[in-house]
């Protein structure tokens, strides 16, 4: 599971850039980097990482603003952002950057048992999220098939075929099938085995 997740730690650091992906691939993560908001912004729109590590400050410009383009990017699809920092650590900066658009706040330091916590976390939620997206999805597909079951279907009067909404006519069975779940096993009502099978007495106990 922890590998289809991707996270991007962005961070000016070369020392605390490489310590942090280190751990986190150790937890079985897939990791990406960038060290400028430059390359940040161009990897989230390539990548689309599922979580981003995001250093506050960075050389070229801040972190709070950088959070601020990739919630507003469609581009860099819309993962979750979490700020991290050694320096603004205060309060207010903190609330500063949740109200950015920041999904968490992390001060540095902070060791590596509490920075993987947060981050299975976050992925908790973001699972939780996708299996709820996911159940949409079928409800309402579910529910287009119901509304086009309920409406009103041409059927011949002769050979009870369907006609479809592409002006296709097909066996009554087909139809059902292939816009609900229903599958058909054979049976034979009691007059057509009297109709067709009187010798057998199928209904008679």
């Amino acid at each position: 599971m922890t590998q289809q997740i991707k996270i991007m730690i962005v961070d000016d650091d070369p020392d605390v850039l490489f310590a942090t992906t280190r751990l986190v691939k150790k937890a079985g993560y897939t990791v990406m980097e960038a060290s400028t908001g430059e390359a940040a912004i161009k990897t989230a729109r390539d990548q689309k990482p599922d979580i981003i590590l995001l250093d506050v400050v960075l050389p070229d410009i801040m972190g709070t603003e950088l959070c601020r383009q990739i919630k507003a990017d469609p581009r860099a699809g819309g993962g979750y952002v979490l700020l991290t920092s050694g320096m603004k650590t205060a309060s207010d900066q903190q609330a500063d950057g949740l109200d950015a658009g920041a999904d968490g706040y992390i001060a540095r330091p902070v060791s590596n048992r509490e920075l993987i916590a947060r981050i299975n976390a976050m992925v908790r939620i973001l699972t939780a999220e996708r299996e709820r997206d996911q159940v949409i999805e079928e409800l309402r597909q579910a529910l287009a098939k119901i509304k086009q079951l309920s409406a009103l279907l041409p059927i011949c009067m002769h050979c009870k075929k369907i006609r479809d909404d592409k002006g296709y006519w097909s066996e009554i069975e087909t139809y059902i099938r292939e816009n609900t779940d229903t599958e058909f096993s054979h049976s034979i009502c009691r007059e057509c085995a009297q109709k067709h099978y009187p010798e057998l007495n199928l209904f008679d106990p």
